[in-house]
C-alpha cells in the first residue's frame, strides 16, 4: 500500500535526509525534526532519512526536502552525495521548484560543503526556502536555536492552508 494514501489529503510532507555519525550531528537532527513538529505547524508529516537509506521513492513522494550533513575535508559526507547521485536523473524533472533547505556541521570550515550541496540543488531546480544554517564545533544554544528555526520554516513553508 502506498504509504501516502494512508495520509489525510490536507497533509504534506517534509522528507530530511541526513548523514548524522556523531553524537553532536544527531543532536542537530533531533533539533531540525523538533522544530517541525512546533506545535503552531500543522497538517505537515515529517519523515526522516539516513541518506544511505534515503530513495528516489522517498524524495518524489516531499513536499520539501531538508537536507543535513557534514563537512568532510572540504565538502559534503560522502553519505548524502550518494543520496544526491542517485536521485539527480531519476528525481530532477519531477521535483523542480521543490522548497529545500540545509544545515552543515564541521569542525572548522563548512564553505565547500554548503556549495556542493547548494550547486546540486540549484542544478536540479529546487527553491531554497531558508538560507543555509552552517556549524562549527560542538553545537551550542545558538546553533540549536538554528537548527530548530531551520526545521519550523522548512514545515511552515509546506504547511496547507485553513
Amino acid at each position: 500500500m502506498n504509504e501516502r494514501a494512508s495520509e489525510p489529503s490536507d497533509t504534506t510532507r517534509l522528507l530530511i535526509v541526513h548523514h548524522t555519525p556523531s553524537p553532536a550531528t544527531a543532536e542537530l537532527l533531533d533539533e531540525v525534526r523538533a522544530g517541525a513538529a512546533d506545535p503552531e505547524i500543522s497538517g505537515v508529516r515529517t519523515v526522516a532519512r539516513a541518506a544511505l537509506a534515503a530513495t528516489a521513492s522517498d524524495l518524489l513522494a516531499a513536499d520539501a526536502v531538508l537536507l543535513g550533513t557534514t563537512a568532510n575535508i572540504g565538502y559534503m559526507s560522502g553519505a548524502l552525495k550518494h543520496f544526491l547521485d542517485q536521485v539527480y536523473y531519476v528525481c530532477a524533472d519531477d521535483t523542480r521548484g521543490l522548497p529545500y533547505g540545509l544545515w552543515v556541521r564541521g569542525g572548522s570550515d563548512t564553505s565547500g560543503a554548503v556549495r556542493s550541496v547548494t550547486t546540486i540543488a540549484e542544478g536540479m531546480g529546487w527553491t531554497a526556502a531558508a538560507a543555509p544554517v552552517e556549524l562549527t564545533g560542538a553545537p551550542d544554544a545558538d546553533a540549536r536555536a538554528a537548527c530548530r528555526e531551520l526545521g519550523a520554516v522548512l514545515a511552515a513553508t509546506v504547511m496547507p492552508e485553513g
